[in-house]
């Protein structure tokens, strides 16, 4: 196996390795202490059944079911992202982390791409570590103290049906603006233009004057990788330390694929943890 870094901030390409079989401890545990390193890896010509790509999952947690979107009747956990010249909107077209508004959000999501545009589709990733060991100490200290509120309404609402939501109702959670990550100690910002809506504690116009600044300071280049997809590529991301964008400039070619979402835990902010190398 060859982890190889794609920039000095995010994201590895991972080769000589078959996602398809089941991973060796050796294997598992190089691909967990890669992910804790570069927050988000990709692996090329990786062909998946839906029982494997599924399986792959599993190796690292409990399979997560999406809130909102459509389900294949027999496999939940599978979601399909898909864009073409008839949809209206393809998921994830604004920086997010997935599904914060979940009360325990995903830790890691797995996609696979099958089909690709002739050029674009690409996806950008940025590292919430990076974004948030950029602010100013006193910015720092500030939003350390914050509780960020997550609604999925606002963004599932005119893009999923909402007629087979998986807990009756759209998802909203509050969350601690700045995460501990539970592996590897460091602080996260985990603020995102998808699901956040406002803060807590601060008056309505204090909450959006800071949270606009945030997701423009989340988004900016320093803080990205940027992946194009070939047909079987892979991309496996960490939820927790994360934001990703995915690039909507390839209409009215079709880009399909399939992703599986890994349980995660309640996000944290302990002040007092001290960051590890890799967990």
């Amino acid at each position: 196996m060859h982890i190889d870094p794609v920039s000095p901030v995010i994201g590895a390409e991972v080769s000589g390795i078959d996602l398809a079989a089941p991973l060796s401890p050796e294997s598992f545990q190089a691909i967990h202490d890669a992910l804790m390193t570069h927050l988000v890896l990709f692996f090329r010509d990786q062909e998946l059944s839906f029982e494997q790509h599924k399986a792959l999952g599993r190796q690292f947690g409990d399979l997560h079911i999406h809130p909102a979107a459509p389900k294949d009747s027999e496999h939940p956990e599978i979601l399909v992202v898909h864009g073409d010249a008839t949809v209206t909107f393809v998921a994830g077209e604004t920086w997010h982390s997935d599904v914060s508004c979940d009360t325990t959000p995903p830790l890691g999501s797995i996609l696979r791409v099958e089909q690709v545009p002739t050029s674009g589709g690409d996806t950008l990733f940025a590292s919430m570590y990076a974004a948030y060991e950029a602010l100013s100490d006193h910015m720092q200290r500030l939003v350390s103290e914050l509780t960020a509120m997550h609604d999925g309404r606002q963004y599932y609402v005119g893009r999923y049906g909402g007629g087979n939501l998986r807990d009756g109702a759209y998802p909203a959670a509050e969350h601690p603006a700045v995460r501990t990550h539970p592996v590897t100690g460091r602080p996260a910002l985990y603020v995102n233009e998808g699901f956040t809506i406002g803060f807590k504690e601060l008056k309505p116009a204090e909450s959006q004057a800071l949270l606009g600044f945030l997701v423009r300071h989340c988004a900016q280049p320093e803080f990205q990788c940027r992946f194009r997809w070939r047909r079987n590529s892979v991309a496996f991301w960490d939820n927790r330390c994360t934001q990703h964008h995915a690039i909507w400039d390839y209409y009215p070619q079709t880009r399909h694929g399939y992703r599986v979402t890994i349980k995660g835990d309640r996000p944290f902010f302990d002040p007092s943890r001290e960051p590890s190398p890799a967990g």
